[in-house]
């Protein structure tokens, strides 16, 4: 397994490295650490401003140092009998390397902190964060607890999802975890009920019909989920709610302590496809625990391993 591990020596990035050292990685992964730095023109100029300073050549030094020590400490704690660590520094614009360098490296697994900002900063994504989260070609840990003591697997029966299970089923550095299975039924009244004069009762009968469907639907499709997740080997209950997704979710997640909220995210045609369906960001921002979105498959091509993009120093 290749998982790549981005930080820039924030407080989340060390709590998102504390914890992917604590998981128990099968022997022969590999992992890769990044910290991503501006080109050196872009760290104090634009086209529109004056020349950089000229002390952008100790500023700039001063970076590196401190990208260098904050890998030093990424490699000495990911270490590990059975594990290969390299490092990395990126130059160039930081979401953009990152994600780059994860297609040509060909990551299983991109890792990264959430760097929120404000009263509300458990609910806002760094911009980074998120930016990456949207264009990554793989699935994205997003680390927001110290701790995964158990998974909330939000499952919809999307393409996405089923790809979730895949990764649950199939990556060893989350077994043994208790799995809740949470579908949700949409059951609120259609708007356009009230428009229907004179058809009110007959509305209500037939939307308490659908609703009395689309439970029975939910709870079939959690019940397959739950059953094809013990199969594999973990402990999975079935759970189904209504209302809003997201907000169900989220909020379901948060009566389980240190919860990992897995995911999955539906593509679109053309460039829209790169962007999170409304389900998956909604829960992504609003989850106060740690998130991993996985996308369903998408026809990617294969890169060669090749220089990132800038310069890079790798060391291993």
């Amino acid at each position: 397994m290749r998982v790549l591990f981005a930080t820039d020596g924030s407080r989340s990035a060390d709590r998102a490295r504390d914890l992917v050292a604590r998981l128990p990685w099968p022997d022969g992964t590999q992992f890769s650490v990044v910290c991503a730095l501006e080109a050196r023109g872009e760290l104090f100029s634009a086209p529109w401003m004056a020349p950089a300073p000229p002390e952008l050549d100790s500023v700039e030094a001063e970076l590196l140092r401190h990208a260098e020590v904050t890998l030093d400490d990424a490699e000495r704690t990911l270490a590990r009998p059975g594990r290969q660590v390299d490092r990395l520094t990126l130059r160039g614009r930081p979401a953009s390397s990152i994600i780059e360098e994860a297609l040509a490296w060909r990551a299983d697994l991109l890792v990264l902190g959430n760097r929120g900002h404000g009263p509300i900063a458990s609910m806002v994504l760094g911009s980074v964060s998120a930016e990456v989260v949207d264009h990554a070609p793989c699935p994205v840990l997003v680390v927001r607890d110290a701790a995964i003591d158990s998974i909330v697997f939000a499952d919809d029966g999307s393409d996405g999802a089923a790809r979730a299970a895949f990764v649950l089923q199939t990556w060893p550095a989350l077994r043994g975890l208790p799995v809740d299975v949470v579908a949700v039924a949409e059951t609120s009244m259609p708007w356009s009920a009230g428009m229907a004069a004179g058809l009110y009762n007959e509305v209500v009968a037939s939307y308490a019909r659908d609703v009395d469907l689309a439970r029975e639907a939910t709870r079939a499709h959690a019940d397959r989920s739950a059953e094809g997740l013990r199969s594999a080997g973990f402990a999975a209950v079935p759970h189904v709610l209504e209302g809003d997704p997201a907000d169900r979710i989220v909020e379901f997640a948060r009566s389980r302590a240190h919860a990992l909220v897995v995911v999955g995210t539906r593509g679109h045609g053309g460039l829209a496809r790169l962007i999170l369906g409304s389900v998956a960001r909604n829960v992504l921002l609003q989850a106060h625990g740690s998130v991993l979105v996985v996308r369903e498959a998408r026809n990617v091509p294969a890169a060669e391993p090749t220089a990132p993009v800038g310069a890079a120093s790798r060391g291993g």
